[in-house]
């Protein structure tokens, strides 16, 4: 079997630019990038991905494997990557019996910068049986704070979202795109291209929605707990409970919204409540 031929097209993920601030003052500001790539697979042309440039391959690979578009990480042949003609060339072994009609059906999800899925993804009824991860509380909130970490470029740019594969409280990787489905696709295409310790990865962590796209994203990784910090939707929670995902939603400080938790959550390090939750009757009125 040929070694994988892999390109290394990493971009920097922000660049600078001039700006007047309300002083009437103008200084350098560190932006998000923002590249544009069309991805070809096997010469045929799929899709163009907007995108910080920071970790194409992984993203082109992680992109095409969520969409069930590559059957497995051995089939890849060639994953070039070249800015100078913003193309990301696929190669692989094997290519989808019924491409044709995956790529003829295309469902524009709340992703942002609108995301797509081909086929009917959305509409599948089941997948690979996922583990029922447990989680504690007291967990969670080291977790939370242990991404307090991350977030370089959104700290210095703004204007992107990040996904994290992790262990329990360990965070294994940490990805920053100007989408949440970007950085989610990056993580998985890293799962096969071996890049991240992402192996035993048992939670994901988004800054973004828990949409549809997001979950079933997430537990085609064979990944059952998803966290953010974040909402949910209707058809996020839907897809959830058809796949034995646990959603931990809305977390900030020590507050979440948990779904899907029966068995799995462990309530360990529960606050007290701020005056203005109690009841009158708690409050002694």
């Amino acid at each position: 079997m040929s070694a994988l031929q892999l390109s290394q097209a990493r971009l920097p993920a922000t660049t600078t630019i001039n700006v007047m601030d309300a002083y009437g003052e103008t200084r350098q500001q560190a932006v998000a990038a923002e590249r544009a790539l069309t991805v070809y697979l096997n010469k045929r042309e799929i899709v163009t991905l907007m995108t910080l440039g920071d970790d194409p391959e992984a993203l082109v690979v992680g992109y095409l494997r969520n969409q069930g578009l590559l059957r497995c990480a051995e089939d890849l042949l060639v994953v070039q990557v070249d800015w100078d003609v913003e193309a990301a060339a696929v190669v692989t072994r094997h290519l989808p019996d019924d491409l044709e009609s995956r790529l003829s059906t295309r469902t524009v999800t709340t992703g942002c910068g609108q995301g797509t899925v081909f086929g009917k993804l959305l509409e599948q009824t089941s997948l690979s049986a996922l583990p029922t991860t447990p989680l504690a509380q007291s967990t969670l909130y080291q977790l939370l704070t242990n991404l307090n970490s991350y977030n370089d470029t959104y700290r210095s740019a703004g204007a992107v979202h990040g996904c994290a594969l992790c262990r329990q409280h360990q965070v294994l990787d940490f990805v920053e795109d100007v989408g949440r489905h970007n950085a989610v696709d990056t993580l998985a295409g890293r799962q096969w291209l071996n890049q991240a310790q992402s192996g035993s990865a048992d939670i994901f962590y988004t800054t973004g929605r828990l949409t549809s796209e997001m979950v079933l994203k997430v537990a085609q990784m064979g990944i059952s707990v998803l966290v953010s910090r974040s909402g949910v939707t209707q058809k996020g929670v839907e897809l959830a409970e058809r796949f034995g995902v646990m959603l931990i939603a809305r977390t900030k400080g020590k507050s979440f919204q948990a779904i899907n938790t029966v068995g799995r959550l462990a309530l360990d390090a529960i606050p007290a409540k701020p005056p203005s939750a109690r009841t009158s009757k708690e409050a002694g009125l």
